[in-house]
């Protein structure tokens, strides 16, 4: 039952959600101006869009090996398409184990354990939405948002401290139970270990090597750069509909690209709990619809940027993949197996 759940029920009713938004967002939609302004679009703001695009993710395998780096030094480009990897390996495995492909990429390539580099994948993740939150708050606090029906501060109050405090948390867990997961004694390495028996995992080289990954850079040097990689990456992601938008004619205001991206992301991470295809269109399309975008406008500048999202990011992952020569079949067996566990 728990199966039909969560592999059939609830993506039928995203997937119903999801008509339904699309219907009440778009419904009015002018399909001749809509493509009026698709031919119309200057292709030099949609090359920086996808040059933005990239540099994004390349950001993100910056900040990646400066958390690495004292593990082993391993090239940006190399983490990067490592990423990239990841987001292939979801769309074609829906199973969020991007972050399991992109620790065995270079765990394999760089000939590391996977559980410590999949610990330096954790620590990265947090540390983006910690910055995140951050971001949300200056938002909020900066008070530049769209005057709508609804606590639409109180919600972004709300969701960017419950971010942090649950990034925050969590970074604070990983580090302080480090210790703990390199001693012998406590109970919380006996249950670990009594838990990597029944997996048939040596949990005592399975703590070791989770705990040789659990590092923040040495070098204050580096752990600047990976505190400034997630805030610069985050300040690019914001531009991306601003090049969108100049590729359709519209300009906003500096604070309305910064509202965006956060309503935006927070979409995204609500419709992974409740499993909404494309929640990105529908967070994007309910902001910049309360902006005073209009719709055939809206619905470009969204497009722009997920479809050239989905070619670059995706494509390149899947080509990473197919370099890489994983075998798709085996890592969902092994997803669906350790969900299964789970």
């Amino acid at each position: 039952m728990r199966f039909f759940l969560k592999r059939w029920l609830l993506p039928v009713v995203g997937s119903a959600l999801a008509l339904y938004l699309v219907f009440a967002l778009y419904g009015s939609l002018d399909f001749r101006l809509f493509l009026q302004g698709l031919r119309g679009a200057d292709m030099v703001w949609i090359a920086v869009l996808a040059a933005t695009i990239l540099l994004e993710q390349l950001m993100s395998g910056w900040k990646w090996r400066q958390i690495l780096f004292d593990v082993k030094p391993v090239g940006t480009l190399r983490l990067t398409g490592a990423l990239l990897a990841g987001y292939g390996a979801n769309v074609l495995v829906p199973l969020g184990i991007s972050p399991l492909v992109r620790a065995w990429l270079i765990a394999r390539l760089d000939q590391l354990s996977m559980a410590t580099v999949l610990a330096t994948t954790i620590i990265a993740r947090f540390l983006d939405g910690v910055v995140f939150a951050l971001f949300a708050g200056v938002v909020v606090a900066a008070g530049q948002m769209p005057q709508i029906e609804g606590e639409l501060r109180l919600g972004l109050s709300v969701a960017g401290l419950l971010n942090l405090v649950l990034f925050g948390g969590l970074l604070w867990l990983l580090f302080r139970f480090r210790a703990s997961l390199l001693s012998e004694a406590p109970l919380l390495c006996r249950l670990f270990d009594s838990a990597a028996a029944r997996m048939g995992a040596d949990g005592a080289g399975l703590r070791a090597a989770l705990g040789a990954g659990i590092i923040w850079p040495r070098a204050r040097a580096r752990r600047v750069a990976a505190i400034a990689a997630a805030v610069v990456g985050k300040l690019v992601a914001t531009t991306h509909f601003l090049w969108a938008g100049l590729a359709a004619g519209v300009v906003l205001n500096v604070w309305d690209y910064l509202f965006l991206m956060v309503f935006a992301g927070f979409a995204m991470v609500l419709g992974r709990f409740v499993r909404i295809p494309a929640s990105f269109v529908f967070g994007a399309g309910f902001a910049l619809k309360a902006l005073g975008v209009p719709d055939e406008t809206a619905l470009l500048m969204i497009l722009f940027n997920y479809v050239l999202t989905i070619l670059l990011v995706v494509g390149i992952g899947l080509t990473v993949l197919w370099q890489s020569g994983i075998d798709i079949r085996r890592a969902r067996a092994e997803a669906e197996a350790a969900k299964g566990g789970a």
